[in-house]
């Protein structure tokens, strides 16, 4: 059929010309009527209407990065109706508007365009005023099917916080949920949710990432139920959920829904940094009111947590925020109202060391027994959502505890989770300068860097998962007086870290988490010759923290690896494995340290034993500034180097 609606658009778009030859005639479908098809296109022309927000954001056009003129997000042709249309907005909207006068039926293979682009019609008929004698309406049964099942009432913008062993995930992960008429707060987990997410089986996390820097996959938008999602990110993957209710009119919700339904036949290329879940879903939020420029504000990259902030700053876009904890944030409040030995006797029951018959619980009051029991309640379901079955038959043990829990005459125990102060959207700015000035071994300089995302140990946690640093195209460049013994007067860079992660995760007697760091990029380092050149360099690591009852204390302990390159360095090459440990200490609320010291063997190529103490400090100012004051001593190829950075760092 786009062949046949091509020919028409065409000759339509020739400038006031609408008539046919003999072979086009013979296209054109029994219902259409040409005059009046020339009639909408002349008002559209003369209402400007391809020039229109509302149309530029229904085909999702924007401007060209250096050429002038504009083109299309969206990459599956079915798509546009013009052989241009994904650069001609002109031209896509003449062939939209043929299109309308297909007399397709609909059946479960296909659809009329009408059905098929059902919010560019209603639009073009809210502008044109369609003549349902002239144009007849579809009754488009699947689309209303489909509106009903959702039962709409509004919108709200889920986000489900970072989870660092997901590559797609690590930045967190925004959906929309569709909250229908006859749900409340204690219902909505039966509602559907609108995502957007590259469509593979891949589970190789690294080859995911290759492929989603390069838009070796197709992004697609579907509809599923939400608590399918809830399950993955909250039980699964331990991930608290943060619901954004959008103050929408019943009219933008349902610009939503009808736009959300052209969006299910087509695909975008994936990209991970840019054209990802948080930029495609801003943009489907852009239709509901067309005056907001929300992903002229992602032209380089797109962080969802960045995309929740732009849509929580948006007048009158928020009416409510509700904070849905992760199974594991259950669990940890949980354990905080249990001594020792109401921890220990929790965790021997949810391994079947001891029955629920055991004296040890029997002699509790019922109070605090009941406590114990829905403990292991939910450490054994949780243990079983990510596939973690540790003792014979969990079910069994699952009922039994409830049979337990149930002979006991006490009140459920629910603890009170208090939401967080600091919402994600709340926290500070994902992209980062700093500039500052040091001294190194009785040399001064001044260093200039520079962050294009994300967060690191030492910023601030409002907003952000504790522990969790992930750093992505990471620029410091140094300028050494002219006094210097190396680059004496010159700029240069003293590192490029194109990622750096690192999951500080604690561990206790009940959750069992590795804590790793991994980086690569390029960096200065000794040469046995005298020089520091700028080596690729990449660091691992793998181990375990620890944390006080209170989370004002986080200590580390990781085995390390180590890899640099440069011709500089001896045999050209020094590869080497060490530990490092270290702690983070919050003094307060704004002041944070973090003491550390490691040790690295190289021995294949160029051999040393580096070894580096150091001390860094960060004070809050406000949320986009803080204070850096770093101190390190290092001893490297027999000869040591003090060092010292003051730091004023501004997000944005």
């Amino acid at each position: 059929m786009r062949s046949k609606w091509l020919l028409i658009t065409v000759a339509l778009l020739l400038p006031q010309t609408f008539a046919f030859g003999a072979a086009d005639e013979q296209l054109l479908s029994r219902h259409r009527d040409d005059a009046y098809l020339a009639e909408l296109i002349a008002k559209a022309r003369q209402l400007h209407l391809a020039e229109r927000p509302e149309w530029r954001k229904l085909v999702h056009y924007v401007p060209n990065l250096i050429a002038p003129g504009v083109h299309g997000m969206v990459d599956g042709p079915e798509f546009y109706n013009a052989s241009d249309g994904k650069n001609n907005p002109q031209s896509e909207l003449g062939a939209t508007l043929a299109s309308f006068f297909s007399d397709i039926e609909e059946s479960d293979t296909q659809q009329n365009p009408q059905c098929l682009f059902v919010a560019r019609y209603a639009w073009l008929d809210e502008q044109l005023i369609f003549d349902p004698q002239r144009l007849p309406r579809q009754s488009c049964k699947r689309y209303q099917n489909w509106y009903a099942g959702l039962n709409p009432s509004g919108l709200t913008l889920i986000f489900a916080s970072a989870y660092l062993n997901n590559p797609s995930s690590m930045y967190g992960h925004p959906l929309v949920r569709v909250d229908a008429k006859d749900q409340d707060e204690q219902t909505r987990l039966l509602a559907y949710a609108i995502t957007f997410a590259a469509n593979t089986n891949e589970t190789n996390g690294i080859a995911f990432a290759v492929n989603g820097l390069f838009g070796g996959y197709p992004g697609v938008f579907s509809v599923m139920p939400y608590y399918l999602k809830v399950r993955e990110y909250r039980d699964f993957e331990n991930r608290d959920i943060w619901e954004y209710q959008l103050k929408l009119s019943p009219a933008e919700v349902d610009r939503v829904l009808r736009h959300t339904w052209e969006l299910g036949s087509t695909w975008y290329q994936y990209f991970f940094f840019d054209e990802n879940c948080a930029y495609h879903l801003l943009g489907l939020l852009e239709v509901a009111r067309p005056e907001l420029e929300l992903t002229s504000q992602f032209r380089w990259w797109a962080i969802p947590a960045d995309s929740v902030r732009e849509i929580s700053m948006q007048k009158d876009m928020v009416k409510k925020v509700v904070y849905r904890p992760a199974s594991a944030t259950v669990i940890h409040h949980r354990l905080k109202g249990l001594n020792d030995q109401e921890r220990r006797l929790a965790l021997d029951l949810s391994m079947k060391r001891v029955s629920v018959g055991d004296a040890a619980l029997s002699g509790l009051p019922a109070n605090r027994a009941a406590a114990v029991i829905e403990t292991s309640q939910d450490f054994v379901g949780y243990r079983r959502a990510i596939g973690k079955n540790d003792v014979a038959d969990p079910g069994g043990l699952a009922h039994e505890l409830l049979t337990e829990r149930g002979r006991l005459d006490a009140v459920a125990q629910t603890p009170e989770i208090p939401m967080p102060e600091v919402y994600p959207d709340q926290g500070h700015g994902s992209s980062r300068i700093t500039m500052g000035a040091g001294r190194r071994s009785g040399q001064n300089f001044q260093e200039l860097a520079a962050r294009a995302t994300y967060h690191d140990i030492m910023d601030t946690d409002g907003g952000y998962a504790r522990g969790a640093q992930i750093e992505f195209f990471s620029l410091a460049l140094r300028h050494y007086d002219p006094d210097a013994t190396w680059d004496s007067g010159a700029t240069r860079v003293e590192k490029f870290t194109p990622i750096s992660i690192i999951s500080l995760t604690p561990r206790d007697d009940f959750f069992q988490s590795m804590s790793w760091k991994i980086a690569s990029g390029w960096q200065r380092v000794h040469a046995a010759n005298g020089n520091e050149p700028l080596a690729f360099a990449v660091d691992g690591g793998a181990g375990g923290s620890w944390s006080n009852e209170n989370s004002t204390a986080l200590w580390y302990a990781l085995f390390d690896g180590s890899l640099r390159l440069n011709s500089d360095l001896a045999s050209g090459y020094a590869l080497g494995a060490g530990t490092s440990i270290g702690g983070l200490f919050d003094i307060n609320p704004r002041w944070r340290m973090h003491g550390y010291a490691r040790g690295m063997r190289y021995f294949p190529g160029q051999r040393d034993t580096p070894l580096t103490l150091g001390l860094e400090q960060r004070v809050s100012m406000a949320r986009d500034l803080a204070l850096r004051l770093d101190f390190a001593r290092s001893r490297e190829l027999e000869r040591s180097f003090n060092s010292g950075l003051v730091s004023m760092l501004f997000y944005f």
